[in-house]
């Protein structure tokens, strides 16, 4: 599962529970931030969605996508950490503990500021028992920097290059936005693939959302759209950067995020060149969903691990 649902130690231990191996930590900040005010999540009503989409209606219930607007709040470090130990001291040894860590710009600093302040984050996490660091250059929902380094590359580089200085040999995972230009994902592969081991994508696709009253929703910003509707857009970066992966020589996995709720939509993010796949949306609607993929996918050799 993605950096999202998982709260907590608790949410965590929930679902390792439920047919899920890898898990990631909700988003920490070495500062305590707030949630944005409610609503968190709102269904819209739209088909795939492939970037550039103006507005979205809301409705009242959901049908498989919602704008999420949470604006990666966190905890105090003292409290994230002392609940990654926790956690990972109960999470069976077998099961995977990835931290997803965000920077969090203030208003003076420089970039290296902001490099230092992800490095430190992931440090803390390590040392509370991390196996696997994220680093959140992608979220819609904030419009500062720390949510946008995956449009530029030489920024992120300087970013992904002090976090790997500050945590070694752990396995660590950039996780990006929608890319729908082949350019940008040249030049952000050339930035930051000697870095780092591995790119999870794609961070919801971003768009404004009304009301049926016709009023636009969190203020008339855009919002990340998650869910079914972002599947194909997903899919087709899958495919455009394992191409340029394989072209360039990388030694890099992808993981593939967006609109999976099925053993078919699984298959389809693995042919498309992805090492492995996120679930969150079908999960937090379904929390089985991750049970029923992989008995359907215990029969089928070398799927079902």
């Amino acid at each position: 599962m993605p950096a999202g649902p998982l709260l907590n130690g608790r949410w965590i231990l929930f679902y390792a529970r439920l047919g899920f191996d890898v898990l990631t930590y909700k988003t920490v900040r070495s500062v305590a931030r707030q949630c944005y005010p409610l609503p968190n999540l709102l269904p819209v009503r739209c088909g795939q969605l492939h970037g550039g989409e103006s507005e979205l209606p809301a409705m009242e219930q959901m049908d498989g996508s919602w704008a999420v607007s949470f604006g990666m709040p966190s905890q105090a470090p003292d409290a994230w950490r002392a609940d990654i130990e926790w956690t990972r001291n109960r999470l069976p040894a077998e099961q995977v503990l990835s931290v997803s860590v965000v920077g969090s710009m203030e208003e003076d600093w420089t970039l290296d500021d902001l490099a230092e302040d992800y490095a430190r984050c992931a440090r803390w996490a390590v040392d509370s028992g991390a196996d696997a660091i994220e680093t959140n250059f992608s979220c819609p929902n904030v419009s500062t920097c720390d949510g946008q380094l995956y449009q530029e590359p030489k920024s992120a580089a300087v970013v992904a290059a002090r976090v790997r200085e500050s945590i070694g040999h752990t396995p660590y995972l950039v996780k990006i936005g929608h890319v729908a230009d082949e350019e940008q994902a040249t030049r952000l592969l050339e930035a930051i693939a000697p870095l780092i081991d591995g790119l999870a994508m794609t961070n919801s696709v971003a768009a404004t959302v009304v009301s049926v009253q016709r009023e636009r929703q969190f203020g008339g910003e855009p919002r990340g759209i998650c869910g079914d509707a972002t599947r194909t857009a997903s899919l087709r970066q899958a495919g455009r950067f394992s191409q340029q992966i394989e072209q360039r020589g990388d030694k890099l996995d992808l993981v593939g995020v967006g609109g999976v709720s099925s053993a078919g939509h699984v298959r389809d993010y693995l042919a498309a060149g992805v090492r492995s796949v996120h679930i969150a949306t079908a999960a937090m609607t379904d929390p089985l969903v991750g049970i029923r993929i992989r008995e359907e996918l215990a029969g089928e050799k070398g799927l079902s691990q």
